[in-house]
């Protein structure tokens, strides 16, 4: 295996809600000037956390309650918009290693996948029963189990969740991570260069 098997991912929850989130909500586009994508993450979603003066608005992720949250909920579309890869990037330097929502756009998903994030679907009611679970008590920890496909919480609460078969086969294989497989696999390369005739 290229990489680590993603098997499940748990801690506390966020919620950010809407529809339609779309990549340049998560990362603005002025803050894409850079060679990598280290530090991506104090911006992520920063024109709808900070003012022009670059105070504070009240948003989930300046809430305190919800500080050091690894899983972000969100609803229907999310990371619809353009296919930088810059947004689910952010989303990981920030902190977050998984996210839930009603769906999501294409491109987004197979970009957090090849960052090891899960991205699973929930129904709006099943998200919701969450949101009010995660408000009511913050410190509540959320696993998200790929191999069961289902999110539990507390003490009897679960429900299930969705993603596409070749998503979640890549990242409970370990082989989500296409560059790293390459790397891992130079001899076979450099034998199947060698049969070829036009190599």
């Amino acid at each position: 295996m290229a990489i680590e098997p993603v098997l499940r991912v748990s801690g506390t929850a966020v919620q950010v809600p809407g529809a339609d989130i779309d990549t340049d909500r998560i990362i603005p586009a002025r803050f894409m000037k850079c060679v990598t994508f280290d530090g991506l993450g104090e911006y992520a979603f920063y024109d709808v956390r900070f003012d022009q003066d670059g105070k504070p608005r009240k948003h989930p992720l300046n809430d305190p309650r919800f500080a050091g949250a690894a899983i972000l909920l969100s609803g229907p579309n999310f990371g619809c918009g353009s296919s930088r890869e810059h947004a689910p990037q952010s989303l990981a330097k920030f902190g977050f290693r998984a996210v839930i929502a009603e769906s999501f756009a294409e491109i987004f998903l197979g970009n957090a996948t090849t960052l090891g994030m899960p991205c699973v679907t929930a129904s709006k009611a099943d998200l919701e029963t969450l949101r009010q679970a995660i408000e009511a008590d913050p410190t509540l920890v959320l696993t998200i189990d790929l191999p069961s496909m289902l999110a539990s919480y507390g003490a009897a609460g679960s429900f299930p969740v969705q993603q596409p078969a070749s998503l979640r086969e890549a990242l409970v294989s370990g082989r989500w991570d296409p560059i790293a497989e390459l790397l891992e696999n130079e001899a076979l390369i450099d034998q199947r260069a060698l049969a070829l005739s036009y190599v």
